[in-house]
């Protein structure tokens, strides 16, 4: 079998790597070890096999840092794989190659996929029939930002939520990866976003339109309280615990809280499946209340495997897309960093003191 080789941080053009039809592919990767500091982050060359039956390879342009790396890192996140293996819950580039049974178009075309690991690489062998299109003249980092962050932030406001213009809304974490593109879908909307951050950020947040609310006020339920007397219509909570007890009792009647990750279990021992199991029983007693109010935990993955799983996140993505497009949805990029500087970025993800998504960029030269 022949092998194609490549340098592991320099772009090549979809032409010439659409030879690795006949051959292999060499990747530039970060591995997790294990649980270890931003530091202990491993990066290697391997050997891919060309893409087999229903397969692309795809040249990675950008991935990014959220949550659920912060999280894997430490080993707290529910359903990781076993170390050692590749970060990286989502990724756009540019498909390179195909395998049998697909369709051939698709070589030079930029696509974006959700993978949950295997982002941080140069390359990435993916199934084909997850790959979302990227409309053309879309920057690559734009687009990424929009990929996990993007489509969390775009169902559970028109899909888990349902919000309508003129309501309000509270939103955990409004400087976040998800929370920057959730205010500005919101604000979009029509709706009324009290937002709670780091008040280094609240100045950006208030230009945007956002009623930005300290997250560390200790009299934080009664300043929300103030600025939204008769309730609010949604909570979206990236907390847990006291947190989401705080955002349901905010609730207007017929109101909805949408509880989307478990920061406060980041950090610390405490067992990660308990606290989650004991998020989603909180959930499911709220909904059980009869006082007119729900609650729900998204889940990005929910659905999978049904029929209509695939062209929901293709029908959702579009619609990011033609947002960004029209500079209506405008992504904000905290930093770009290459793979080399992944305890940079790291470091720079955890400090709470980024606005908007960190991004890596396999083929980007300082």
């Amino acid at each position: 079998m022949s092998t194609l080789t490549v340098a592991p941080t320099k772009a090549a053009s979809p032409a010439t790597l659409s030879t690795a039809n006949a051959g292999a592919v060499i990747t530039r990767e970060v591995i997790l070890p294990g649980v270890v500091e931003p530091a202990g982050f491993v990066l290697q060359n391997r050997t891919l096999d060309a893409p087999g039956a229903g397969q692309a390879l795809i040249q990675v342009e950008a991935s990014g840092i959220a949550f659920a790396e912060q999280s894997m890192r430490r080993g707290r996140y529910p359903g990781q794989p076993a170390f050692p293996f590749v970060p990286g819950y989502d990724l756009v580039g540019i498909v390179a190659a195909v395998g049998p049974d697909v369709d051939p178009s698709l070589i030079g075309k930029r696509v974006a996929a959700l993978t949950k690991t295997g982002g941080w690489a140069s390359y990435a062998l993916l199934s084909a029939d997850i790959l979302l299109p990227v409309p053309d003249g879309i920057d690559p980092a734009e687009a990424e930002t929009l990929v996990v962050n993007g489509i969390t932030a775009w169902q559970m406001l028109h899909r888990d939520a349902k919000i309508q213009r003129g309501q309000t809304i509270l939103v955990h974490g409004a400087n976040g990866g998800v929370g920057t593109i959730l205010v500005q879908l919101a604000l979009h909307a029509g709706v009324r976003v009290i937002g709670t951050a780091s008040p280094r950020h609240h100045d950006t947040l208030r230009a945007q339109g956002v009623e930005p609310v300290d997250y560390n006020d200790p009299n934080l339920a009664q300043r929300l309280r103030q600025l939204a007397p008769d309730g609010i219509d949604a909570a979206f909570d990236n907390v847990g615990g006291k947190s989401a007890a705080m955002s349901f009792g905010l609730l207007k009647r017929g109101g909805t809280l949408v509880c989307c990750a478990i920061a406060s279990a980041k950090n610390g021992k405490d067992s990660v499946v308990l606290k989650f199991i004991g998020l989603v029983a909180q959930v499911v007693w709220y909904n059980i209340m009869p006082n007119g109010r729900k609650a729900t935990f998204y889940n990005i993955w929910g659905g999978k495997g049904g029929k209509t799983f695939q062209p929901r996140m293709e029908e959702d993505f579009t619609q990011l897309m033609d947002l960004l497009a029209r500079g209506v949805v405008v992504p904000k990029i905290a930093a770009r960093f290459s793979l080399e500087q992944i305890r940079e970025a790291m470091e720079l993800a955890e400090s709470r003191t980024a606005y908007g998504k960190v991004i890596l960029l396999p083929t980007h030269k300082k």
